[in-house]
C-alpha cells in the first residue's frame, strides 16, 4: 500500500545480564542463585512485577496466603509503592510488617522473599518453572526466550493489551487476571492458587507452546535466520534511500 512504511521485525533482543553488573544489590544476587541451585528444575514459581509499579499490602497479603495455599517452591521479588507519582517502587525495608504473620517462618524452606532480582538471570535458571508477571513486553520475551510460561497480572500501560495477546490470541500464557489495573478489586488468595495451579500443571498445552515459541525465539537468531535477513534488508535500505 503507498505511503505505508515496510516493517522489519528484528527480535527477540535480550539482554542477558540486564542491571546486574551496576546495580546497588548486585551483592545480593548469589544468595539467590545459590538457593535457586539447590531447588528441583522447574518447581519454583518466581513473582515480579517489574520497576514501575508495585501492589498494595492488602494485595500483598492475599498473594501470600495463596502461595502457602498452594504449596509450590516460589521467588517472589517483593517491593512496596512508590513513595511519588513520580519516583519508582523500592525494596521493603521490613517484610514481616507487610507479610501475613509468621508467613516467613511456616514458608522457610520451600520460598524466598526477596527485594530486587536480576529478572532475566533468574528466568534462564533452570530451577524456574513458572512466572508471574505484570506482561510488560520485556519481561514478555525474556519468559518466552527462556521458556519460562506466564500466568498473567497486568497492572498499567499497555500491559492489558499485551495479556490479551498471549492468552487469547496466542496460547502462551495462563491467567490470574487479564484486566487488572491498579486500583481494581483485590485479586483473591483463590484466584492466586487457581493461577498457579494452571501455571505449573505438567504437560498442558501452554507449556508446549512455549517450548516451541523458545525454540522459533532462538532460530530467528541463527545464521541466515530471519532477524540477520531483515537486518541485512534494512542496512540496504537506508544505503539506497541516502
Amino acid at each position: 500500500m503507498d505511503g505505508v512504511p515496510r516493517i522489519f521485525p528484528i527480535g527477540p533482543i535480550i539482554d542477558d545480564n540486564g542491571p546486574i553488573k551496576w546495580h546497588p544489590e548486585k551483592a545480593n544476587f548469589q544468595s539467590l542463585i545459590s538457593w535457586l541451585d539447590n531447588q528441583p528444575t522447574s518447581s519454583v514459581v518466581f513473582l515480579c512485577f517489574g520497576s514501575m509499579r508495585s501492589l498494595n499490602e492488602a494485595q500483598v497479603r492475599e498473594i501470600a496466603i495463596g502461595l502457602e495455599r498452594a504449596g509450590y517452591r516460589f521467588l517472589w521479588s517483593l517491593r512496596e509503592p512508590p513513595k511519588t507519582k513520580l519516583a519508582i517502587s523500592s525494596d521493603y525495608v521490613d517484610l514481616v510488617k507487610v507479610l501475613p504473620n509468621g508467613f516467613l517462618n511456616r514458608t522457610n524452606g520451600m520460598g524466598l522473599v526477596c527485594g530486587w532480582v536480576p529478572q532475566v538471570k533468574i528466568l534462564a535458571h533452570k530451577a524456574v518453572g513458572g512466572f508471574v508477571s505484570h506482561c510488560g513486553w520485556n519481561s514478555i520475551l525474556e519468559s518466552l526466550w527462556h521458556g519460562v510460561p506466564i500466568t498473567t497480572w497486568p497492572i498499567f500501560a499497555e500491559q492489558q493489551m499485551n495479556t490479551f495477546e498471549i492468552v487469547e490470541e496466542l496460547g502462551l500464557a495462563t491467567k490470574i487476571r487479564l484486566d487488572y489495573r491498579e486500583q481494581s478489586n483485590l485479586v483473591t488468595a483463590d484466584e492466586v492458587v487457581k493461577g498457579i495451579n494452571d501455571l505449573m500443571r505438567e504437560n498442558n498445552k501452554v507449556r508446549e507452546n512455549v517450548k516451541v515459541m523458545k525454540e522459533k525465539s532462538r532460530m530467528t537468531l541463527m545464521q541466515n535466520g530471519s532477524s540477520q535477513q531483515l537486518l541485512k534488508a534494512l542496512v540496504e535500505e537506508l544505503i539506497a534511500s541516502s
